[in-house]
């Protein structure tokens, strides 16, 4: 129990128990953490099977999620006034690194998307993960809302600053995250059903329009997302066999590394990007039931804690990082699934990872932050 009943007379009033106090003083939501490390948990048991029993995968995966328990734990930490006034500089700064990535950045896999510092690399985009929410819910903090003209044509550069740079690396995941997350602070904002509607039809309209812009090997990710048979043992084939291995689960799986696709390497980017499909074929539909479900309370349970905020910037902000969480699942699910185009986003928390898990416990952090800062009401 959190509480115990303590008697005073002729009231009676709760106090917190040890452990709930200690979660007090650290500023921490225990339901909130205790969904986050199940996620975990049941990552590194996914993972363990997907890297083929690679120990080395392991233990950096742990040094990762320690790394982003540390932040998340410094972050709770922080005085919600502080990370407004941070915010400009924090956003300024993300900026600057990703020029300094497009001018002399570390290149890898065909990208241009990391600073080296000896044997340390980072992705200065992750950084902006956090810091376009950020802008947008400091912009409006003090602004009326919903949004006025104006302030729509002041976000949009906000966020498309940032998400420009991050396109030309190229790094389309990223930085549909980045714009994503900017994106739901505007909705929350109270944004209008028809201005929503309009800026659907204006999106379709620029990505009509982007389409001579894009690298071929993107152009061959949207044609394969139409008819993955067209290149069956090209552009199509991580659809393919992301499909079979889903289907050949079935409800209960073939069990725990004993998935023939994922096994015997048939699968590709199988510990990354597609290590949903190894959850579908080694745990079949109720492995990934459970896992939906403990990824659907992180997200309720996110929600709630952005609707008791205190103040405009950490309401927007609070509810900006709860249904981007939500985004990363949703979008990582549909392309594996063949439902969305694959564009390179990590399945939160179960995907071999670097930079992402820091950046996305460390959202928890703030969250937690802005909602341990609120106004009690009768207390």
């Amino acid at each position: 129990m959190m509480y115990e009943e303590v008697a005073t007379g002729s009231r009676t009033r709760r106090t917190l128990t040890g452990a709930a106090r200690v979660l007090f003083a650290l500023k921490i939501d225990g339901p909130l953490v205790i969904g986050l490390a199940l996620i975990a948990a049941y990552g590194l048991v996914v993972l363990y099977s997907a890297s083929g029993q690679d120990m080395p995968t392991i233990y950096r995966t742990l040094v990762r999620l320690a790394l982003g328990t540390a932040a998340m734990l410094l972050l709770a930490q922080v005085n919600p006034n502080f990370l407004r006034r941070s915010t400009p500089w924090l956003y300024l700064a993300g900026c600057f690194l990703l020029l300094v990535v497009a001018a002399i950045g570390h290149i890898g896999l065909g990208a241009q998307r990391w600073l080296a510092l000896g044997s340390f690399r980072f992705q200065p985009s992750e950084l902006m993960k956090l810091a376009v929410p950020m802008m947008c819910a400091w912009y409006l903090h003090e602004r009326a809302l919903p949004p006025s003209w104006t302030s729509l044509a002041v976000l949009g550069a906000l966020i498309m600053v940032p998400v420009a740079l991050v396109v030309v690396e190229p790094d389309l995941g990223t930085a549909a995250l980045i714009a994503a997350g900017g994106a739901l602070v505007i909705v929350l904002a109270g944004l209008r059903l028809r201005v929503i509607a309009g800026f659907v039809v204006l999106g379709a309209v620029a990505a009509w329009f982007g389409w001579s812009f894009m690298h071929e090997y993107q152009r061959k990710r949207v044609l394969t997302f139409l008819n993955p048979q067209t290149d069956p043992l090209g552009a199509g084939y991580h659809i393919i066999q992301s499909q079979i291995a889903i289907g050949s689960g079935g409800v209960f799986g073939k069990g725990w590394m004993n998935g023939s696709q994922a096994q015997l390497e048939f699968l590709p980017e199988r510990s990354t990007d597609f290590i949903f499909a190894v959850i579908g074929e080694e745990f079949g539909l109720l492995g990934l039931l459970v896992l939906l479900i403990l990824y659907v309370f992180v997200v309720a349970r996110s929600v709630y804690l952005a609707t008791q905020t205190q103040d405009t910037f950490a309401r927007l902000l609070a509810g900006s990082l709860a249904l981007t969480f939500f985004v990363y699942v949703f979008i990582n699910a549909g392309m594996v699934t063949g439902l969305l185009p694959v564009v390179g986003v990590p399945l939160p928390l179960v995907s071999y990872g670097g930079s992402s898990v820091v950046t996305l416990l460390a959202g928890f952090g703030i969250l937690m932050a802005l909602y341990s800062r609120r106004k009690l009401i009768g207390s």
